[in-house]
């Protein structure tokens, strides 16, 4: 069973990173000049490289780096997360981002409790949801080109069945990891929130997409 500090420590993490993003989003929000600085090729760039800079040294090193260096990598990730995420609120109502992050709440918290208590073995669809991450990478570059709003349509829907995929089954993998002494609890807290962070994030995108509401509407 997994070691329910463990578990809460998690969450609290994951929930700190999620606050850090979305309050970093709406500062920049409302700075034109900075919105517009990192709105800029450049600055995308930047912050792309040096999101997936942390997410591979995370990966990577979980298992050496001391606890403070695996949360203030996760911090600083939140943070420059927070930095692309500011265009959202350029794009939709903030009333809609709050309604659209509370459905995502509610999903996310379902699934994630399935993927804590099912007897069912989650393991072997891990490999099955990597490959259909992969596909829609694919498809969603074929679709720069096709241009094809039906086709979007389709891989959100195929989007948001692989993250929820994801949360049971991370959830499910954090519970096989406690306890084992192959990461230290710290480290497997951040880890772990590093990973449901993630899968929070691109159901929250994905959900904004199809019921959120521009500030035109």
């Amino acid at each position: 069973m997994v070691n329910n500090q463990t578990l809460s420590k998690t969450f609290g993490w994951m929930f700190i990173g999620l606050l850090v993003t979305f309050l970093t989003g709406y500062v920049v929000s409302l700075n034109e000049n900075m919105l517009y600085n990192i709105m800029s090729t450049w600055g995308m760039i930047l912050c792309i490289v040096v999101e997936l800079g942390l997410v591979i040294f995370l990966s990577a090193r979980i298992t050496k780096m001391q606890p403070t260096t695996a949360k203030i990598s996760f911090l600083l990730y939140s943070f420059v997360s927070g930095l692309t995420f500011s265009s959202i609120f350029m794009v939709y109502s903030l009333n809609s981002i709050m309604y659209v992050f509370l459905i995502t709440a509610v999903v996310f918290a379902i699934f994630a409790a399935i993927g804590a208590f099912t007897k069912i073995d989650l393991t072997k669809i891990g490999s099955y949801l990597l490959m259909a991450l992969l596909a829609i990478i694919i498809c969603t570059i074929i679709n720069i080109f096709l241009n094809s709003t039906s086709f979007d349509l389709f891989l959100s829907i195929i989007i948001i069945i692989v993250f929820i995929g994801f949360t049971a089954y991370d959830v499910q993998r954090l519970k096989r990891l406690s306890g084992t002494g192959i990461i230290n609890e710290e480290n497997l807290a951040i880890y772990g929130a590093l990973e449901l962070y993630l899968d929070f994030i691109n159901l929250f995108l994905e959900l904004l997409r199809l019921f959120g509401s521009s500030h035109d509407n």
